[in-house]
């Protein structure tokens, strides 16, 4: 759970970051990052819950380098906002690095470890 509350705070400020660096990703009201940021988060909290596991570290960061990619471009359906491929690739570096980061944590910590149902 500690993971998703990360998330739901990193994913945005990464979404508004992007916004602020990137031309090729525009939005006309701060509302709008945030609220693909948090769509992101929950994309990302599910694919952690169903993927990441001691031995798919790479195919889990892989995943969510996609996924976030096409949430990124694909959501951002906002009046007046312009989000290209290219920028959503880039956004989507962007979470996949913070994944990267957060998976090792996750792993490591053993919080990753499913209890036997």
């Amino acid at each position: 759970m500690v993971g998703l509350f990360v998330k739901l705070i990193v994913c945005p400020l990464t979404v508004i970051i992007a916004w602020l660096i990137f031309p090729n990703v525009s939005y006309t009201e701060l509302y709008q990052p945030i609220i693909v940021g948090f769509i992101l988060a929950a994309a990302a909290h599910m694919m952690e819950i169903f993927l990441l596991r001691n031995g798919t570290f790479w195919l889990s960061t892989v995943v969510d380098f996609f996924v976030a990619s096409f949430i990124v471009y694909f959501v951002s359906l906002f009046q007046q906002t312009q989000v290209t491929i290219i920028g959503a690739f880039i956004t989507g570096a962007l979470l996949t690095i913070n994944e990267i980061f957060q998976h090792r944590w996750l792993i490591n910590s053993g919080r990753t470890k499913k209890a036997p149902s």
